[in-house]
């Protein structure tokens, strides 16, 4: 069993930053894939970034690319996912995921055995 948490959600500008973290609880996660999803009201859940167990493989989907950048620190456990130049169309409840998955590429979505919470990004125009 992995739990995840996440934090850093919040409100912030058109043009701002916000970063989020998501903690998790097993010593394995060095093992794992990790991600990160996102859903808006009244749409179906979306992926926005992965990264791979080892944290040299990275993904992300076209509408962040170049904004959003996700990263992992394996002795704390933790990834991170960086967001910049942020839009109003970010706004979403942001997940975060984790895949036992050791293959290339991005892991599927139906991989992603361990979800978190979620936390909240409100970005105002």
């Amino acid at each position: 069993q992995v739990q995840l948490v996440e934090s850093g959600g919040g409100l912030v500008q058109a043009g701002g930053s916000l970063r989020l973290s998501c903690a998790a609880s097993r010593r394995t996660f060095s093992s794992y894939a990790m991600g990160w999803f996102r859903q808006a009201p009244g749409k179906e859940r979306e992926f926005v970034a992965a990264i791979s167990w080892s944290g040299g493989s990275t993904y992300y989907a076209d509408s962040v690319k170049g904004r959003f950048t996700i990263s992992r620190d394996n002795a704390k456990n933790t990834i991170y996912l960086q967001m910049n130049s942020l839009k109003p169309e970010d706004t979403a409840v942001y997940y975060c995921a984790a895949a036992p998955f050791q293959s290339d590429g991005a892991p599927p979505t139906y991989e992603y055995d361990y979800w978190g919470q979620g936390t909240q990004v409100t970005v105002s125009s």
